[in-house]
């Protein structure tokens, strides 16, 4: 995860909590290419376990408050990061794209540094990875990454909670992603190095997803076995697809590029003809919020293969096993107890 600038190095896997003042380490949650492989699996336990036994986890954060500052709109991440936290017992405040200003009203470091007094963590959810990253530097608490225009972390983590509830396994699955090489895109790049599941991005010329995150992605997947590629026609690649994933073709901020992107993602609906193409137990998974008719038919959202309901419930969880990671230290206690 990211380490601040107050960081000190660390032989070996830094500790995702550690009490304030401990060395001023702290640990933040901005790309699946900060975690290490093992973490990840700690991870996903943790949030597999929370959703088996919340009654455990009822008062874990009892006193924490979180600052939620939301510079796009939202339905799934506001309604469970801040229904997790209140779940865990903390207290979240909810800062509207009006109310601070970022960078504009208020530098980002005043709005960091300010929050820091007053909450133990910030869940981010902004255009500019680069402004992320600014708060995490002069933030003393934890940052999530609560989706930028680069990357989107959470919902990945919920992603794999999908498929490993209905597939059993992970790693040598087939994942394949129909669409933008977007956020989403590059995000499960991550997650899929990590696990060592196989992942192809089918785009069109143009939309292809950010170089430089593919390559850390195909980092990990040199250690997990994991084969991370993309393609322009999904045809060539449905066959052997475990799962089928799409999103909007055209996301918040790009509102100008709609009749373009419409033009050029004309072939890439995900509908009956294109799922028939896959395995009959391929999943269909969706990310929401989704524009019916265009990326997505409704027989496929609706239709039996989808788990995309599966993956916004499980938003709730991967929220709260992230939280439950960087306040409380909870990932190592859970999978021992797991693997018992």
């Amino acid at each position: 995860m990211h380490r601040t600038r107050h960081a000190v190095p660390s032989s070996g896997m830094v500790p995702w909590h550690l009490k304030p003042g401990a060395g001023g380490r702290k640990r933040d949650f901005l790309s699946l290419h900060d975690i290490t492989i093992s973490e990840m699996e700690e991870l996903l336990k943790l949030a597999e376990d929370v959703k088996a036994h919340p009654e455990e986890y009822a008062m874990v954060l009892q006193g924490k408050m979180a600052a939620l500052i939301f510079e796009k709109p939202s339905l799934r991440t506001r309604v469970t990061f801040e229904v997790g936290f209140e779940q865990l017992g903390g207290h979240a405040v909810y800062l509207a794209p009006g109310d601070i200003g970022l960078g504009k009203r208020e530098s980002v470091g005043d709005v960091a540094r300010n929050l820091s007094r007053w909450v133990d963590v910030m869940v981010v959810r902004t255009f500019s990875q680069k402004l992320l990253e600014e708060m995490a530097t002069e933030a003393s608490v934890p940052i999530i990454n609560a989706l930028t225009d680069l990357l989107h972390p959470c919902q990945a983590i919920a992603d794999l909670m999908a498929i490993r509830e209905a597939k059993g396994e992970l790693k040598g699955l087939h994942l394949v992603y129909v669409g933008d090489g977007n956020n989403v895109a590059l995000s499960l790049a991550h997650a899929a190095g990590k696990v060592g599941m196989h992942f192809t991005i089918a785009c069109p010329p143009g939309y292809e997803p950010n170089k430089d995150i593919l390559t850390e992605a195909r980092a990990d997947a040199e250690s997990t076995g994991a084969e991370i590629e993309v393609v322009s026609d999904p045809k060539e690649v449905l066959s052997t697809a475990d799962a089928v994933y799409t999103d909007v073709w055209t996301s918040m901020g790009q509102e100008q590029e709609s009749e373009e992107r419409r033009r050029a993602f004309s072939e890439y609906q995900v509908n009956g003809t294109l799922m028939d193409l896959a395995p009959a137990d391929a999943l269909f998974m969706h990310c929401l919020p989704a524009h019916r008719g265009e990326e997505v038919t409704d027989e496929v959202l609706d239709g039996l293969q989808s788990v995309a309901l599966e993956q916004a419930e499980n938003r709730l969880h991967a929220h709260k096993a992230i939280l439950l990671a960087l306040l409380a230290g909870r990932t190592r206690e859970v999978a021992k107890r797991v693997e018992r």
